[in-house]
């Protein structure tokens, strides 16, 4: 650390990945401080955290949002302290679970909606992302109520609009607010930035102005006035991914209804009861159907998954014969051979009147998947054999198909297909309650535990470009979020219960979107539903801005960039033609951007979702806790990289 100055750091971004940067700064300054001589008087530390929003929480965060917006990880998951031991020892805070516990028996600093949600929030529910925000706000002030000697906070409630570099190395920062700093040093920690429009939402956002009609485009739920959005009229919600369920959460519970407990046969487990103020919800989606919902299991992996193909030691073998992998070539069947172990082993324990022979089907299924047989290329015929062979059709694996439940069915009406996304929700709940003792939700889950490994061996250029950008990036990442990034199983079970009762209704597969100026409205229709299109005033896009920095609206990023400090990555591919990434291009480790002209530009650090080009799934939280072995080095991987951050701008 350096002797007789003062080291000036600007923070921009003050959600959880600048305060995970803050939360090391201030552990390895008071570590380097009790390994040496260093006092106030010789060293002082200078941050200055630049958000708009209040820091700890940021944007996404607020603990004021509505309460009907979930996480999409259980309670026992994320953290913002770490917990690995060769780290600097954070100063106070612990994981979301360890407060959750604290909080709920002293109710300290809570209002009574947070009282009320803690009382029967339990370790494997969903918490609201309100009550993450207090656990991040109320971390973030126990750590300034243990400020080590020499370091000062300061917080900037307001945008960075401009960092230039100036004279000795340090860095002109500008605010929006006409005030300015000078530092040695920036952390670009951005999080989510709203993003320019692709040409159609630009041409449907002008004819909603052009014809009254309301037209959202993607923004994070939170931000919405969803009360904009007129009671029981017709509205088309494109998109059926994560932020599918805010909105239908916003326009029916939200809007008073209620979902209780279903008691006619055949009737799902929830029925809805309506407020009268629902809009029709018309859903579309490129499946047709939302991503599955997630298993009920007690821990973030299914304990009876243990990869037995792409392991870190196969990972090993590529580094030691100098290989760099590529995805479908190397690492995809390794992974695929996991998913189909995981099935059919789950199934003969599970359900064993579905296999002939099955011990004699698994030891011949054990032989046939073992990576030698990759070499021949024959490997999925002998699996294919064995399985005809042994299974009965009705429990086959299509490992492809999970995803695309609907993929070569043709529908005579909407009625028609609603059942069928009905039926569809229906088996998906019930498989979730199975849990460990659903094949089907064991072999996605033998895909959610290799995304661990996979975050690993691709991360800092691990595999090639063109196999970056036309496979992994191509299509697994579209693939496996729709089987293992799904919600929790009450929303697909309250989908059911709203399409039901007449609530919500589905567009179908492939849907192709449009305005009819004479009418005056959006219409979309399905080439699989043969039926009139539908038609709706409202077009709800039901999605986050683009992560993609080349398209984000930031008067930072853009002055950056324009001034030549960043680049987005470029990869080539297998064409041999450039293609322009999500993220930046940077140099690890730590992550510092790669300026326009090659150089790297050095003080400036890069953390998050401007990292999407050079790892993959930048957007999840770190994991509290994180087991040890082969799968799961990656879940402390965002506060490693901030603890790299922090110990190079303090010189450790």
């Amino acid at each position: 650390m350096a002797n007789s100055q003062t080291n000036r750091v600007a923070l921009i971004g003050a959600g959880p990945r600048g305060t995970s940067v803050l939360e090391r700064l201030l552990a390895n300054w008071a570590a380097a401080a009790r390994g040496s001589n260093v006092t106030t008087r010789e060293a002082t530390l200078h941050i200055h955290v630049i958000d708009p929003y209040p820091a700890g929480s940021g944007h996404v965060w607020q603990p004021d949002q509505s309460r009907l917006y979930l996480m999409n990880t259980q309670s026992f998951y994320p953290t913002l302290i770490p917990e690995d031991p060769d780290l600097a020892p954070p100063l106070a805070g612990g994981s979301f679970d360890e407060w959750r516990v604290t909080r709920r028996r002293d109710g300290q600093g809570l209002n009574p909606a947070e009282k009320a949600e803690l009382s029967t929030l339990e370790s494997d529910n969903f918490p609201s992302r309100a009550i993450y925000g207090r656990y991040l706000r109320q971390t973030l002030a126990g750590l300034l109520q243990r400020l080590p000697d020499g370091v000062e906070v300061t917080f900037h409630e307001t945008s960075a609009v401009t960092a230039r570099p100036a004279k000795g190395g340090t860095f002109d920062v500008e605010l929006a607010d006409g005030g300015s700093l000078t530092v040695g040093s920036v952390v670009l920690a951005l999080g989510h930035i709203e993003a320019r429009l692709n040409p159609e939402q630009r041409s449907f956002r002008a004819a909603a102005d052009e014809h009254g009609l309301l037209y959202f485009p993607p923004a994070p739920p939170a931000d919405v006035d969803w009360q904009q959005v007129p009671d029981s009229e017709p509205v088309l919600v494109r998109g059926m991914g994560l932020n599918f369920f805010d909105v239908m959460g916003q326009l029916t519970e939200g809007r008073g209804g209620k979902f209780v407990e279903a008691v006619a046969p055949g009737s799902g487990t929830l029925e809805y009861r309506p407020s009268g103020r629902e809009p029709k919800i018309i859903a579309a989606s490129r499946r047709g159907t939302p991503y599955r919902a997630k298993a009920g299991l007690p821990g973030y992996y299914a304990t009876s998954i243990t990869l037995r193909y792409l392991t870190e030691a196969a990972v090993d073998r590529f580094r030691a014969a100098g290989i760099q992998p590529g995805f479908d070539h190397d690492l995809w069947p390794l992974l695929h051979r996991d998913a189909l172990w995981a099935y059919y082993a789950t199934l003969a324990r599970s359900q064993p009147a579905a296999i002939r022979d099955a011990e004699q089907f698994l030891a011949d299924l054990e032989d046939a998947l073992q990576p030698h047989a990759h070499a021949t290329g024959n490997w999925e015929s002998e699996v294919g054999a064995l399985v005809e062979k042994h299974v009965a059709a009705s429990r086959r694996l299509n490992l492809r198909g999970l995803a695309a439940p609907l993929a070569g069915r043709t529908f005579t009406s909407r009625l028609e297909l609603d059942k069928a996304v009905i039926d569809y929700l229906d088996d998906d709940a019930r498989r979730s309650a199975l849990g460990e003792s659903d094949p089907v939700k064991m072999a996605i889950g033998a895909l959610h535990t290799g995304r661990a490994i996979l975050k690993t061996v691709v991360a800092d250029g691990g595999i090639t470009d063109e196999s970056w950008v036309a496979e992994l990036r191509g299509w697994f990442e579209s693939f496996v979020e729709g089987l293992a990034s799904g919600p929790p199983a009450l929303r697909s079970e309250q989908l059911a219960a709203l399409a039901r009762a007449g609530v919500v209704s589905f567009v179908g597969p492939d849907p192709k979107f449009s305005v009819d100026r004479n009418a005056r409205v959006f219409r979309a229709f399905s080439p699989w539903v043969r039926d009139a299109p539908v038609q709706a005033r409202t077009l709800i896009e039901a999605m986050s801005p683009a992560n993609r920095v080349g398209i984000n609206v930031s008067p930072l990023l853009e002055q950056l960039m324009a001034d030549g400090l960043v680049r987005t990555r470029i990869m080539m591919s297998v064409e041999g033609t450039p293609v322009q990434t999500t993220g930046l291009d940077v140099q690890p480790h730590p992550y510092m951007p790669v300026a326009a002209n090659g150089s790297v530009t050095k003080g400036m650090y890069v953390l998050g979702l401007q990292l999407s080009a050079t790892q993959w799934g930048t957007a999840i939280a770190a994991e509290a806790r994180p087991a040890t072995g082969q799968a799961y080095s990656s879940g402390q991987r965002t506060l490693r990289d901030a603890d790299e951050i922090a110990r190079s701008i303090l010189g450790l």
